[in-house]
């Protein structure tokens, strides 16, 4: 039997450590909230939002997001791949994201929007036309990534090499798409 939680906003709430089970949580809001080391394991969140909440080494194995929002959250060190990928999508905007993987998922058309994303693994990641606009992807690692249509504009500190993803009419700005150049070791005067 799933347990259901719905239509409620949940402010400051510790969480963290404790395992959640298989819970469908529907229509809610979570302003401040702790889920360090919580285990959702199974959960499914549909139309959520998260304002403000401490991801750090969340466990997340076959969690669903269904257009699930995170402002301002610190997300590290959570393994995406682990999630349940059926009817996948979500927002990210000003959030603090390091040490997390989101290798070998199929998320086209996700917004990572003005996002601090350190030492982050995106490889085999189907990330076209997604949104990286004004993040920082300082140490983030993409290989083998499909970047098709994506928005770099305004993004800094990324190393991506054009030879092993595919960046056909992805967006840059300059002068930090000459980082794109990086893998050739050549000089730039």
């Amino acid at each position: 039997m799933q347990n259901t939680i719905e239509n409620k906003t949940i402010q400051k709430e510790d969480w963290s450590g404790k395992k959640l089970g298989s819970f469908e949580i529907s229509d809610c809001t979570f302003n401040g909230c702790d889920f360090t080391e919580t285990d959702f394991s199974g959960t499914k969140f549909i139309d959520c939002i998260f304002d403000g909440c401490n991801f750090s080494n969340s466990k997340i194995l076959n969690c669903s997001f269904c257009d699930v929002t995170f402002k301002e959250c610190k997300i590290s060190g959570v393994v995406f791949g682990e999630i349940n990928k059926f009817l996948l999508s979500w927002k990210f905007y000003d959030c603090a994201i390091d040490l997390c993987s989101f290798s070998m998922l199929d998320i086209k058309n996700s917004e990572f929007i003005a996002c601090e994303i350190y030492e982050t693994d995106f490889v085999n990641t189907d990330l076209s036309e997604s949104n990286f606009s004004q993040s920082d992807l300082r140490g983030s690692k993409f290989q083998d990534t499909n970047l098709s249509k994506a928005n770099f504009v305004g993004a800094i500190n990324y190393f991506i090499d054009p030879t092993a993803n595919k960046i056909t009419k992805a967006r840059f700005s300059s002068p930090e798409v000459l980082a794109l150049l990086a893998g050739f070791d050549i000089t730039i005067e």
